[in-house]
């Protein structure tokens, strides 16, 4: 149901974006619903609010008390008690005040940390295409920036409307029932201060808008540039001097919009501070003029009823900068929404199984498929059967789509039409879980976290033992080199690995995978960075690796690829040849050329 609170916020829904200046009541009810979870706590937060409120209204009727009827009379004793009343109120509205934001920063942290959560647990269920259309920087940001920017507004902002709120409303009935006349006069600021309060709100939240898509870019150009290879690409190009000039540009513009947001509407708050603080002046003028017609008002009264007046506006004025604030955050809750409202293109089926024991038969029946961007297909009328223990080697030259295939077969894209079968089972019929456990993956782009060398190699498997990683290592031919580094596994990569070469670091990719043992091994130009020595002492090792379990081997270097059971080239995304090496070889075709260019490009090298 549209409106039902106890839908999950954080669920996709459809955001009303028509006006980017002006909070949609969608978008608004669905902030809304990010409390609801805490609605019990926000209740006794409520109900100490107004009992706040109601004691605070309290002070004015002692004063006039005071003003009236002790000192005229000289009752000390009254004196006595009604200024003990007035420290007392001030020591409950404290402690309140106290447990008020005890309970509200719980709320807010709470609020703070699912949402959080929530963006970043959907975030890892994005497909691999949404991450190569979105630069890191910018997923970065909405985490960081925009969800940090929620801060006060989550934690403090929602307490502080209903407290001001509530002031306000009590304040206006004490008022009343002093005086309804001089009450009155004091309102004539209302209407024209909530106007303008809208306008100034609609102005700040475009301005915020822009400002989070600035800081983003900002933040974009500081993981790019900062990172080591960003690093290695500007001293190594002479491009220092353009790539700060760039970040200073942004920054400036950020500090621009900073500036921007918090002018926004000062102007205009000043005519209201200037009309407030006139009011006062103005009730007494028009109090001395109503006890000069004879009609009666104490002198206690009016003084109780401008002390109202100041407990009135600076309420109302927080009141009315909270809903400026309210407007603007509306911008970050969107960029937020907006990610969690995009679907992600691989998801897992509610009825998704779990394969047992599998033996890693692997097929693709007529598999076609092309990228959201393509204009034409990538791979097209794909037929391959790779049985269980087997070796397939895919072979081509560069964008015929060979890494495309593992993409399908991992299940990091789903196929356009047609199935990729394990075991016989569709992979879009399997659980997350079950597909990783059965296809490892080993790619030419290989990730290390800043960790230690045991740790990259346990987050494949957490409980493995020592010699667990010690045999990976040895299978992957890594073992010497990061038992001669100075604290053996224990030595930390340091940023994407970078203390290791090309070579080291997909070893201990390859490594991290064979600490899995998965049925089916998946190697994506997974020795692309291997010198010939320890390409060779590698090929043995995966032979041995190999033995037992189905092998897809995506390569350009052909030498890595002459045994496998079968070989199929691809051209323009078809598969143009398939068989053995030596029957392709000897059929002079598509395959005998890449073997030809090969090894002339080997030649070269030596």
């Amino acid at each position: 149901m549209r409106g039902d609170p106890d839908r999950d916020p954080f669920r996709p829904g459809k955001a009303d974006t028509s006006d980017p200046g002006r909070p949609q009541r969608d978008e608004v009810r669905r902030v809304l619903r990010l409390f609801h979870p805490h609605r019990r706590t926000l209740a006794v937060v409520g109900v100490l609010i107004v009992f706040s409120a109601v004691t605070g209204v309290a002070s004015p009727f002692l004063i006039r008390e005071v003003v009236d009827v002790a000192l005229p009379d000289g009752n000390l004793h009254l004196l006595t008690w009604l200024a003990a009343g007035l420290i007392g109120i001030v020591a409950v509205s404290t402690a309140l005040d106290v447990v008020q934001g005890l309970l509200t920063t719980r709320v807010g942290q709470a609020v703070m940390h699912g949402l959080r959560t929530a963006l970043y647990t959907h975030l890892q269920r994005m497909s691999l295409g949404f991450f190569a259309r979105t630069r890191t920087g910018e997923v970065q940001s909405r985490i960081a920036n925009d969800i940090g920017a929620m801060q006060t507004v989550v934690t403090s902002t929602g307490a502080d409307l209903v407290q001001n709120l509530a002031t306000v409303v009590v304040t206006v009935v004490a008022m009343l029932a002093l005086d309804w006349r001089l009450a009155l006069f004091s309102f004539c600021v209302l209407p024209f201060s909530v106007w303008l309060n809208r306008r100034v709100g609609r102005l700040r939240r475009r301005i915020t808008a822009r400002r989070q898509r600035q800081l983003a870019e900002m933040s974009a150009t500081v993981e790019e540039t900062l990172s080591i290879s960003g690093i290695l690409l500007t001293r190594t190009t002479g491009r220092t001097p353009e790539v700060v000039e760039r970040f200073t540009r942004q920054s400036d513009e950020v500090a621009a919009l900073e500036v921007g947001s918090e002018m926004a509407g000062r102007w205009q708050w000043s005519l209201i501070t200037l009309t407030m603080a006139a009011v006062p002046a103005l009730t007494y003028l028009l109090g001395g003029w109503i006890r000069g017609t004879g009609t009666a008002l104490s002198i206690g009264t009016l003084v109780a009823l401008v002390t109202l007046q100041g407990q009135l506006f600076r309420p109302l004025g927080a009141l009315l900068r909270i809903v400026v604030r309210l407007h603007a955050s509306m911008a970050l809750f969107a960029r937020v929404f907006e990610y969690l409202d995009t679907p992600p293109e691989v998801v897992e089926r509610p009825d998704a199984v779990a394969l047992e024991d599998p033996r890693g038969h692997v097929r693709f029946s007529d598999v076609t498929f092309a990228y959201p961007s393509a204009e034409t297909d990538t791979v097209t009328g794909i037929d391959l059967d790779v049985p269980a223990g087997s070796s397939l080697a895919v072979v081509g030259a560069t964008g015929s789509g060979k890494t495309t295939l593992g993409y399908l077969l991992s299940r990091l894209y789903d196929v356009g039409s047609g199935a990729v079968t394990i075991d016989g089972h569709d992979v879009r019929e399997l659980t997350a879980r079950s597909l990783s456990d059965t296809v490892g993956v080993v790619t030419q782009e290989t990730f290390l976290l800043h960790a230690s060398v045991a740790d990259n190699l346990r987050f494949a498997k957490p409980d493995a033992t020592d010699d667990e990683l010690r045999n990976a290592a040895r299978i992957a031919q890594v073992d010497d080199v990061i038992s001669a580094l100075p604290q053996g596994y224990d030595t930390v990569v340091g940023e994407r690995g970078y203390r290791f070469s090309g070579g080291e670091k997909q070893r201990i990719a390859l490594a991290r995978t064979v600490l899995r043992d998965p049925p089916v091994l998946l190697l994506d130009e997974a020795t692309s960075a291997l010198d010939t020595r320890t390409e060779r002492a590698m090929a043995a090792a995966l032979e041995r690796l190999s033995s037992g379990r189905t092998t897809v081997t995506i390569a350009h270097r052909l030498s890595t690829v002459r045994d496998a059971d079968q070989i199929v080239v691809l051209d323009h995304g078809r598969i143009v040849e398939r068989g053995k090496h030596a029957d392709l070889l000897a059929a002079g075709g598509r395959y005998a050329e890449l073997v030809a260019a090969d090894e002339a490009r080997a030649e070269l090298v030596q």
